[in-house]
């Protein structure tokens, strides 16, 4: 009689779950040597794409063998190719490029500070960095956010343009604005829409920019400071809330949705992006896996669930609040103010 593999106890998901760290680093490393490039350039074997980024033959060869194994390239004889993914997102010139992700979410701060003193955040159930951790006043770490981050959340600004009317006057606060794209996305979809952007200053820098190379900048203003502290003023048709809530507590969120709520005028909306898993809590698998980047990071921070978001919302005055999951493994809320 066969046993079948779900009887037989194996080890392996243990020793690849503590070895992961070298998944990363083995896509860093291809990253910043440029290997998905030179591939697009028509370097296709481990000696050409060597020559090219320059590495040793050697090493080009175990890179790019494990780029197999993890899904980035294929291989056919001594010939590498990358997939459609590594084609579009991390060939430098593609216009959807964003490999410089890598900067921001393999930081000293995202992977060695979180990891070393994980199980310390786990027994004091917040970060043990100093302060409130990654949202502690002005920290620069938001500028490199801004720089780095943008590619990989345009399809995601783009589904929440969507959202909005194409024409007609549109006055719209952007909180946290970061890159800005979400505001920006929204000012090319209508020609009509002014953004006010809200961030620290340095950030805004960034924001700035990405508005003046969209051609937007003449409809793109900027609110430097604290979410929690700057009064916006008030007749604001829409408020965007993105990758927001989910670094402070349900009782600070309602606070500053009640700021949001007053700034909206009657019949007015705020969108909200988030990671939001199931009432489990344990899928999808990227929202359920963004709770430990929370609490590893932050004092309070968490991924909500679409029931505690809706409890936040309602208290702090919004008439309706619904929930539409997009491609991007996040979920839009849409929430609205009575008239």
């Amino acid at each position: 009689m066969s046993l079948s593999s779900e009887s037989v106890p194996t080890p392996t998901a243990i020793f690849e779950t503590l070895g992961a760290f070298r998944k990363t680093a083995i896509l860093k490393s291809a990253i910043e040597l440029g290997v998905f490039t030179a591939i697009a350039e028509g370097a296709l074997t481990a000696s050409a794409i060597a020559s090219a980024c320059p590495a040793s033959e050697r090493g080009m060869r175990i890179l790019c063998d494990n780029l197999v194994l993890y899904g980035f390239l294929t291989k056919s004889g001594d010939i590498y190719q990358n997939t459609l993914n590594s084609s579009v997102f991390l060939n430098r010139h593609s216009p959807a490029y964003m490999g410089g992700i890598a900067d921001f979410l393999c930081n000293d701060t995202m992977v060695v500070e979180t990891i070393r003193d994980f199980t310390a955040c786990v027994r004091r159930g917040g970060t043990m960095m100093p302060g409130e951790g990654t949202v502690s006043d002005e920290n620069p770490m938001w500028v490199e956010f801004a720089r780095t981050m943008g590619p990989m959340m345009r399809p995601a600004a783009e589904a929440i343009a969507q959202q909005v009317p194409a024409s007609g006057p549109l006055k719209v606060l952007d909180v946290a604005a970061g890159h800005g794209l979400f505001g920006i996305s929204i000012a090319q979809r209508n020609p009509e829409a002014h953004i006010v952007a809200l961030d620290w200053a340095g950030v805004l820098e960034v924001a700035k920019q990405n508005a003046a190379e969209a051609g937007v900048a003449d409809r793109y203003s900027t609110l430097p400071g604290s979410a929690f502290e700057v009064n916006p003023g008030i007749g604001y048709d829409l408020v965007l809330i993105t990758n927001f809530l989910h670094h402070f507590s349900p009782e600070v969120n309602e606070a500053f949705l009640r700021r949001a709520h007053a700034a909206l005028k009657p019949g007015g909306m705020a969108i909200t992006l988030e990671f939001v898993p199931d009432e489990s809590r344990t899928s999808p698998p990227v929202p359920a896996n963004f709770a430990m980047i929370m609490l590893s990071t932050t004092t309070h921070g968490d991924a909500f669930t679409f029931s505690e978001l809706d409890l936040m919302f309602r208290n702090a005055g919004f008439s309706s609040n619904t929930c539409h999951r997009i491609p991007t493994e996040q979920s839009i809320i849409i929430s609205v103010k009575s008239l």
